[in-house]
């Protein structure tokens, strides 16, 4: 008995497209995870050169502006709320022959944007022309 008689053999196919569609995908993914490290760099041969240090040392004039607008220099209160008077309390600070003292302002982040602004002019008015600013990192 043969039961098959009637019946015809296909022949299996192999279906390329749902395999090019997947070895796509695992392409993309491999680009969009992977780090690519691009090491470009500029060789430099800096001269050297001998120099003795320096004993001159640095004066800083400490200004701090309370969240109430009051100006403290070096610890000490501003008598007087103008611009006069804290250019005056600045110079007086200031040692004499002193070479660029440097105006160090720690303002209170509820201060008065004037108030620095303020502190800022009087430094001018006194002579000082090197200022930065004093943050604190924010707490997480």
């Amino acid at each position: 008995m043969n039961f098959g008689r009637g019946r015809s053999r296909e022949e299996p196919e192999i279906n390329l497209i749902p395999m090019i569609d997947v070895l796509l995908v695992i392409i993309i993914f491999l680009m969009l995870t992977t780090t690519y490290s691009r090491f470009a760099g500029l060789e430099i041969n800096l001269p050297t050169a001998d120099a003795t240090a320096s004993n001159d040392k640095l004066v800083e004039v400490n200004v701090a502006v309370t969240a109430t607008g009051e100006v403290v220099i070096n610890k000490r209160p501003v008598n007087g709320a103008g611009i006069p008077a804290i250019a005056a309390a600045m110079q007086a600070v200031v040692p004499a022959g002193a070479k660029d003292p440097v105006v160090i302002i720690n303002a209170d982040a509820k201060a008065a944007h004037q108030r620095v602004i303020d502190v800022m002019q009087a430094a001018q008015q006194a002579g000082l022309v090197h200022i930065s600013f004093a943050t604190q990192a924010a707490q997480r």
